[in-house]
């Protein structure tokens, strides 16, 4: 029996797993970088600065600038510069690298560059000598979602081999190429992952896929400081991130750009060409240069034994990503996908290999420098692809120009305008009325004649940038299929409300660059006034006047409907403040002139409280408008994404304190009634309004007694907004907290009984609303859209929405006809049919509260901005105005 018992064990000792009982090598000399070449002894190498080798740790933003200024200062083949701060203060830099003597000369071959994304202004020779002597640019970012974090340690290796390798093929890149480096794009995320990971680390690497290490927690790295996934952001430019980088974009305009990015653990590698949809303005060789730079990587793969994808996953139809935003600048841009995401320093896939982070460093070490190679090999070729690019033989639009009448500041056209200005195309402004014929009227998708004041902005296509310019102004663009990795629209004057025409010719008009970018009139009219002072919520920025007014201890009232002096008109939400009201208030002309200069807005002082028409400034019809105590629910189950457009709004945009609860310290304290029930726990009591983003399986925040809870709290006076998924959680169709009822989907799915495997996904997608922008009527009488206009583009995903009825105040409601539902994007006719005339804002009344129901995402990204006021408006005028 003994016997039997020791030959048992020792058999489950053999036969036991090796890598179980193995620790883990973290720098396995299979993914060793390039140890044959010599390397030049002055500049230093990263573990000599880090104090481990590259891969088996995670690194630092501080310290891997520390490294990278230590290159820089080693070796004349690489400069490093600025290009701003992010939110938490991390500098944000860059490295260009390129041989000594082209580094002598950087301005002159930034601007030849430049030159070669203006063919126009090139004369025959000026275009062969380019051709012949000038280096190609090629651009890498690195590091744009902070939990994929293997790309800034790889960029590293990077710098180093080009700084201090012996080679003729590192020779030969820095004489042919001019590469640009962003290390780092988020700092911020990165830091807070890494910070993260290394405290969860084990002396035993923890590579069982149930460690915590592999489990990050809300907010993650992914994103930046206000939780945006900056790789969305590069032609919006919200955030400083983005803006200074494509600041130094523009400076560059490179012919290539790769975008460094990881996946899931269990992926294998990808590199280009990807699928489809893709933009269908790029230039027809787009596609195979793409393969071509593809091929140079996997070549390099086969070498190694990587494995990897090309062709079964991500297309590059959004032009905003840092793969697609360099095509549509003229260049051929890419994506880089390592798998990594979660894997922490090692992790066991499923079939038992175990991914290290030192082979995801290797694998996009190895593409960092295929790429750079493919570049230099394809010089010439890739020059005249740029040359072409920006030329009008590849512009395949109708449009001669597009006309945007002057907002005068009220709406977010200055917006747009500074937005294209920053990435170089040419913006005119009229000095004379336009004559427009046969002009596409955006709002309404039909031709006509029509005249438009002088002041209007003008946007030609007989420009270099056509393909940007077309790109991001067309009101439809057409796609191969309607499943997409991310949206199915993004047209810019739809996404700001602007009123837009498009022309098949020129305007005849006089015209003059727009030289600087456009702001609202700011500034006090009759600072002493002896009665009130007024602003227009019509404004661009009245929300933050009123958040200003606020901070700076003003009782302010808000006006229930427009009124007019008789020579100057105000709209139903302006702002009054009355002076006989704020008799406390020394020095006001002062604080009215800082409070317009801050916020950006026009304050009108008035000497009387009499209107000409409308209700008088101090009629009880204008009700007095306090500062809310506001909280946001935040983590799980609620977005991440929409919890920090909102974040940003209020904190960034409005000027307003917001707090954010924690999810489920506001579960275990809605029946609570002290208001510090205990240590870290927030209670409904502390509140005036409650914001819940968009989520999924709210019921695991919210049962029936929380509910009930909620109830309470509304009737006794609370203001409650659903945003998204959390506003159907709001209706008797999702909690039952309200007897609105929901959309019910009754559109047939796409897949049938004997639909085919592998044809599932494509169905799925067809029956679904990938982000389409629809027609939108406004109540402009309702206080949830003032300040909004008559008509919003919304911007569409799912098929939810709310169904009419007397209970529900409805502020906004899709557009009745299905056959003029739907602007730009997809969406199926029976979708269409399903939506049409349903609302997708209102409130309900609810004891001394209200319930405002928001059912789109009104601050998308924060560049589909149209909607957004009605966001400022729940939680800034409905508490006041909605009885």
């Amino acid at each position: 029996m003994h016997r039997y018992v020791l030959t048992v064990l020792l058999l489950s000792v053999l036969l036991a797993p090796i890598g179980k009982a193995q620790p883990t090598d973290l720098a396995p000399e299979r993914f060793s970088f390039d140890p044959d070449l010599t390397y030049a002894e002055q500049v230093p190498v990263p573990s000599e600065v880090l104090g481990y080798e590259l891969g088996t740790q995670f690194t630092l933003y501080a310290d891997v600038t520390e490294y990278l200024r230590a290159v820089a200062a080693a070796s004349d083949r690489v400069s490093l510069d600025t290009y701003g701060q992010t939110y938490e203060g991390r500098e944000l830099v860059y490295l260009v690298l390129t041989s000594a003597q082209n580094q002598q000369r950087l301005d002159e071959l930034k601007r030849n560059s430049r030159r070669l994304s203006e063919p126009s202004t090139l004369s025959a020779g000026e275009r062969n000598r380019l051709l012949q002597n000038q280096p190609v640019t090629v651009s890498y970012s690195y590091n744009i979602h902070g939990n994929e974090p293997s790309s800034t340690e790889a960029a590293m290796r990077v710098a180093y081999r080009l700084a201090a390798a012996q080679d003729e093929t590192t020779r030969r890149i820095l004489d042919e190429t001019v590469f640009v480096m962003y290390p780092t794009v988020n700092p911020d995320g990165r830091d807070r992952y890494v910070y993260w990971a290394r405290s969860m680390q084990r002396s035993q690497v923890a590579t069982d896929p149930n460690d915590i290490v592999h489990d990050e927690p809300f907010p993650q790295g992914r994103t930046n400081h206000y939780w945006f996934d900056l790789n969305r952001d590069w032609v919006w430019n919200v955030h400083p991130e983005m803006e200074g980088l494509t600041g130094v974009y523009q400076e560059f305009m490179p012919q290539v750009h790769a975008d460094y990015h990881e996946q899931g653990y269990e992926d294998n590698y990808f590199t280009m060409p990807g699928t489809t949809p893709r933009n269908p303005l790029l230039p027809s060789r787009y596609v195979a240069w793409a393969d071509t730079f593809g091929r140079a990587n996997i070549e390099a793969f086969d070498q190694n034994q990587v494995s990897y994808f090309t062709r079964e996953a991500f297309d590059f139809f959004y032009p905003s990503y840092g793969s697609s935003y360099p095509s549509v600048m003229g260049g051929i841009g890419m994506l880089t996908e390592q798998a990594g995401i979660g894997a922490g320093r090692a992790v066991e896939n499923e079939d038992g290999y175990v991914l290290t982070l030192r082979q995801r460093v290797f694998d996009h070490y190895t593409t960092s420098l295929a790429t750079l190679e493919a570049a230099v090999r394809n010089r010439r070729e890739l020059l005249e692809y740029d040359l072409q690019a920006h030329s009008q033989e590849t512009n395949t639009v109708e449009t001669a120009a597009y006309v945007f009448p002057d907002d005068q500041g009220s709406g977010y056209l200055y917006d747009v305008v500074d937005m294209l200005r920053h990435h170089g195309i040419d913006v005119q402004r009229a000095t004379e009325p336009l004559q427009l014929d046969n002009a596409l009227n955006y709002r309404t998708g039909e031709r006509s004649d029509r005249r438009v004041e002088r002041g209007a902005y003008v946007v030609p296509t007989d420009q270099s940038r056509h393909l940007f310019a077309n790109t991001l102004l067309r009101r439809q663009v057409s796609f191969q299929d309607s499943v997409m990795y991310d949206m199915s629209t993004w047209s810019a004057p739809l996404a700001h409300n602007v009123e837009t025409y498009a022309t098949r010719s020129e305007p005849e008009a006089e015209t003059e660059p727009v030289g600087e970018d456009p702001s609202p009139r700011s500034g006090v009219l009759n600072p002493d006034a002896r009665y009130a002072f007024v602003v227009d919520w019509q404004q661009r920025h009245a929300p933050k006047a009123l958040s200003h007014l606020w901070e700076a201890g003003y009782r302010v009232r808000t006006a229930h409907e427009a009124f007019s002096t008789g020579s100057r008109s105000f709209g139903a939400g302006s702002l009054i403040v009355l002076r006989g009201r704020n008799p406390d208030k020394t020095g006001v002309a002062g604080d009215m002139q800082r409070i317009a200069q801050e916020a950006g807005v026009e304050i009108v002082g008035l000497d009387s409280g009499r209107m000409a028409e409308g209700p008088d400034l101090g009629s009880a019809d204008n009700p007095p408008v306090q500062q809310p105590d506001l909280g946001l629910l935040v983590d799980q189950p609620f977005s991440t994404y929409t919890s920090g457009q909102l974040w940003y709004l209020f904190d960034q945009e409005t000027n307003l304190p917001i707090t954010r609860v924690r999810a489920s310290t506001l579960q275990e304290s809605t029946t609570s009634a002290s208001r510090y029930a205990r240590y870290g726990k927030a209670n409904l009591q502390d509140f005036d309004v409650l914001v819940l983003p968009g989520g999924y399986r709210l019921g695991t925040v919210f049962d029936s007694t929380q509910v009930d809870a909620l109830r309470d709290w509304v009737e006794s006076g609370g203001t409650l907004v659903g945003t998204e998924q959390s506003a159907r959680f709001l209706t008797e169709n999702g909690s039952g907290l309200t007897d609105v009822s929901a959309v019910t989907d009754t559109t047939e799915s796409r897949i049938g009984p004997y639909t085919p495997y592998a044809a599932r996904g494509d169905s799925s997608g067809l029956g679904n609303i990938p982000g389409a922008a629809l027609d939108g009527h406004v109540d402009t009488t309702h206080p949830l859209a003032f300040g909004v206009g008559e008509r919003v583009y919304s911007l569409k995903y799912g098929v939810s929405g709310l169904e009419p009825s007397s209970d529900l105040q409805t502020a906004a409601h899709y557009a009745q006809d299905p056959d003029d539902l739907l602007v730009s994007g997809y969406a199926s006719q029976k979708n269409l049919e399903q939506l049409a005339g349903k609302s997708f804002a209102g409130t309900v009344e609810m004891g001394e509260g209200r319930v405002v129901f928001l059912v789109d995402n009104t601050q998308y990204r924060m560049f589909w901005r149209g909607p957004s006021r009605m966001m400022q408006n729940a939680v800034m005028l409905v508490p006041a105005l909605v009885e």
